[in-house]
């Protein structure tokens, strides 16, 4: 496991950073003969955090199925101070770049960069197949915020684009609108049961990949709470890898406790209670059902990719 800064010092801004820069943490397979093809996890958190549930766990699960793995720690407005707007895209195309950059030192096949995200790291994922300068040859989207209609996840769209986003800005973020024919293929999966995303987000982007002639496959499994992850024992049991993920709210948090950031009662105690000492995420109950999809992802990326 290698961290590797994605912005020079001094080239990274954002206000809520307090020190933080956006990351690239590699899991590479050392028995690798030949090029492989590389998965960059993107985890969700409601473009809040980083969430650690759907990091490093899910990297070495795809490492077990032959790829190399990266995971990217991008930036998140835990507190609101401003807008993300197109930051977290340039963290993920840094990220790619890096990678394309690195292919031959590290035998990765630049050419078959898959990137997979979850709920609003899908979010981003998508945001990258439709308008990224860079698109990945393939995306997994796991129980992903898409829309910013009817069937939207409010906040995820708030902490990336403000309060009072324009409706302009809305639509262009509303990605179910924005899908053309350079799209790549995408694997989409989510539960008919989530509490937190409505599953329409889901069927709203893959009936667009449908009308633009985009190979994709949608997987719908029948029950499961938001954020399922592997939805295995591991997962379930709160083995989900180093935290790295947190850097940055962690030092948001730090910086919430010695006023550097004025928050109002009882906000500021509820935070700091949130991430003080031990398991910030709980862990969850596995679904069998849907814990086949990383294989079923691994069979749609080799029938679409070789």
């Amino acid at each position: 496991m290698e961290h590797i800064r994605l912005y020079e010092e001094g080239e990274y801004q954002y206000a809520g950073a307090f020190g933080f820069i956006p990351t690239l943490t590699l899991y590479l397979r050392e028995d690798a003969a030949e090029a492989l093809p590389l998965v960059l996890v993107v985890p969700g958190g409601g473009y809040r955090v980083v969430s650690p549930t759907e990091g490093e766990i899910v990297a070495k699960r795809f490492c077990r199925l032959g790829y190399h793995a990266a995971v990217l720690t991008y930036t998140t407005n835990l507190v609101g101070i401003a807008p993300l707007k197109g930051l977290p895209l340039e963290d993920l195309e840094r990220a790619l770049v890096c990678l394309k950059e690195h292919a031959k030192e590290w035998k990765v096949d630049a050419g078959r960069l898959i990137v997979c995200g979850f709920s609003a790291g899908a979010h981003l994922v998508g945001t990258a197949c439709v308008h990224g300068k860079i698109r990945p040859a393939a995306a997994i989207l796991s129980y992903p915020v898409i829309t910013s209609g009817q069937y939207a996840h409010r906040d995820s769209f708030t902490a990336l684009l403000g309060e009072d986003a324009s409706q302009e800005e809305l639509d262009y973020y509303s990605l179910e609108k924005q899908v053309d024919d350079k799209t790549p293929p995408c694997f989409l999966w989510q539960t008919a049961t989530d509490d937190l995303v409505p599953v329409e987000n889901s069927y709203l982007f893959a009936e667009a990949l449908k009308k633009a002639g985009i190979p994709f496959a949608h997987h719908v499994f029948s029950h499961g709470q938001h954020g399922l992850s592997l939805s295995n024992e591991e997962w379930a049991s709160g083995k989900f890898g180093e935290p790295y993920t947190m850097d940055q709210n962690m030092r948001v948090v730090e910086a919430v406790k010695n006023g550097t950031i004025p928050l109002p009662e009882p906000t500021r105690s509820e935070l700091i209670r949130q991430f003080s000492g031990g398991q910030v995420f709980e862990p969850g109950v596995p679904v069998p059902e849907a814990a086949a999809w990383p294989e079923l992802a691994d069979a749609f990326l080799r029938s679409c990719l070789g």
